[in-house]
């Protein structure tokens, strides 16, 4: 794989290592969390607003293109699970927006997230659903899941879970979040980031995949059709990131 001649070398010791924290990387969810908001024309502007700037952002910073932009667009009535390769900090933020358009996306994220300055508390509003770590936390995470499907949205999640700048290979991933779609019954699609040489600069270009359905096998048992639903996923992503052919920031174990 051909790569910038300087291109930055990040080691890692596992594959939970997070490279991008946060100012407050142990904030936690407040007891009073509101998991399922009313639409509001604070949250419909921001939303709006934050789209466009996103779409432009990942059209004129990032050298973004999109193959097969329709699928979608096409998807079935009921909603879906849209599962990403994470390597972009503000990118994976936006470009979700961009290829659900125009339906609404709501986001799997961790806690820490609602931590950042400024943004953190204007996240709830975006669609950011936040991981928690109690029981309690995941009967509403599953509560507000369902009500957002019945609504048509997209639910994004990355499995990685983790992001890598410009990481161009798919890391392994558990099956802990296939077992909402596997649940609930609901079609799962994929959109893999991939990276390949510019013209001009350093930085690459970059070109997403988008595939599926991919539907969970309901002759197994749900733990089974989880990780049916997870080897498809990255047995996709991965032959997906054959595509990329630059190099801009290179993961190297530690030893």
């Amino acid at each position: 794989m051909e790569n910038s001649g300087k291109a930055r070398v990040r080691y890692y010791e596992t594959y939970a290592d997070d490279f991008t924290r946060s100012r407050d990387q142990s904030c936690r969810i407040p007891s009073d969390y509101q998991w399922i908001r009313k639409e509001s024309i604070l949250s419909d502007g921001l939303y709006a607003a934050l789209g466009w700037a996103g779409r432009l952002y990942c059209r004129a910073v990032l050298h973004v293109r999109i193959e097969n932009p329709a699928l979608l667009r096409a998807g079935s009535k009921g909603g879906g699970f849209l599962y990403g390769n994470h390597t972009q900090t503000l990118g994976d933020v936006f470009l979700p927006a961009w290829v659900c358009h125009p339906r609404r996306i709501y986001t799997l994220a961790s806690p820490a997230n609602l931590g950042i300055p400024v943004l953190g508390s204007l996240l709830p509003y975006l669609g950011a659903l936040p991981v928690p770590d109690t029981v309690a936390g995941m009967r509403n995470l599953w509560a507000a899941i369902q009500r957002r499907l019945e609504e048509d949205a997209w639910v994004v999640i990355y499995p990685e879970a983790h992001v890598w700048d410009y990481c161009t290979e798919i890391r392994p991933f558990s099956a802990a979040s296939f077992k909402f779609p596997a649940k609930l019954g609901v079609p799962v699609y994929v959109m893999t980031t991939t990276y390949q040489k510019r013209r001009r600069g350093k930085k690459p270009a970059i070109t997403v995949y988008l595939d599926g359905p991919f539907h969970g096998d309901d002759t197994l048992p749900l733990k089974k059709r989880a990780e049916e639903l997870r080897q498809r996923v990255h047995a996709c992503m991965t032959q997906r990131s054959k595509a990329s052919t630059y190099a801009y920031i290179t993961y190297e174990k530690r030893t």
